[in-house]
């Protein structure tokens, strides 16, 4: 299995991990879209940045991760929920010239900012937002979790256009489980040895053993991971509500109806005027498609 995330821990010690690694879920987002190979490289750092925070956090609902840029970028998301569903989009400022295959994070992106939005299914909402201040989405999603969660955390992440990944290790506050003082320096050392290279090429065994193969690690079952997209033609109709009875009626003037589709998978959806104006009418009613 090639697309999936993996819980594990170091035995006697607060350090907990997860490693993730994505090939057709990251394939498909890229077969939906031209971007340039630098756009492809953070759009697989920002898919695996956000599986694994999904599954850091435990969340019964959506997580989403938007980078908002001033530079080449002016917006990355990627979302991901429960069910291990991943999708994400990159959009480009219009006068922006097409950068190296080589650019990097900070010179795509430029200033701005990254907002973590958690989307539970019962509850209320969550953003977070911290400053693009550092060179890597890693380091700067570290500086997020040091200053909202305040549990030391370390990532990594890496992508080539074909292959994304990821691993994240945290210290958790539960200082009983600690049998060892080190543990999550001596962790933290030997994850940093791991090359970009190797984090996209090595199953998660094989990276597990390679890093800490003097330490006792317990590795739980993978759980797998997908494209997805959480489109649908309600949740269409109701963008389109959102933009008022009287434009939407002067598109339908103009074009006989509308037609949109979803940003992230491509997927178009048509509405004819009866459907708009029924829309415009009953707005928390379903938009049945008119024969």
């Amino acid at each position: 299995m090639t697309d999936q995330i993996q819980r594990f821990l170091i035995e006697s010690t607060n350090v907990r991990g997860e490693v993730t690694r994505l090939e057709r879920a990251y394939a498909e987002v890229l077969e939906r879209h031209e971007y340039p190979p630098a756009i492809n490289n953070q759009l697989g750092e920002l898919l695996a940045a956000v599986a694994l925070l999904t599954d850091t956090v435990k969340l019964d609902g959506t997580l989403s991760l938007e980078v908002r840029g001033s530079a080449v970028v002016s917006l990355l998301m990627a979302e991901s929920n429960p069910g291990g569903e991943l999708r994400a989009i990159a959009r480009l400022s219009e006068d922006a010239a097409l950068p190296s295959e080589a650019a990097d994070f900070r010179s795509l992106v430029g200033d701005g900012q990254i907002v973590i939005t958690l989307d539970p299914r019962e509850g209320r909402r969550y953003q977070g937002v911290v400053a693009i201040e550092h060179d890597s989405l890693a380091t700067c999603l570290e500086a997020y979790f040091s200053q909202s969660e305040q549990l030391p955390t370390r990532l990594w992440l890496a992508a080539d256009g074909q292959h994304a990944a990821g691993m994240l290790l945290q210290r958790l506050p539960d200082e009983s489980l600690n049998q060892d003082d080190d543990a999550w320096d001596r962790a933290t050392q030997l994850a940093a040895t791991i090359s970009s290279s190797e984090l996209v090429e090595l199953d998660s065994a094989t990276l597990l053993t390679r890093l800490f193969h003097e330490e006792t690690v317990r590795v739980f079952d993978p759980k797998a991971l997908r494209f997805g997209c959480t489109c649908s033609r309600s949740r269409i109709a109701g963008a389109i509500v959102s933009l008022g009875a009287d434009e939407l009626r002067d598109i339908v003037a103009d074009q006989g109806g509308i037609e949109t589709q979803c940003h992230f998978c491509h997927t178009r959806y048509q509405f004819s005027a009866a459907e708009v104006e029924g829309l415009i009418e009953d707005p928390d009613g379903e938009a049945p498609t008119v024969h």
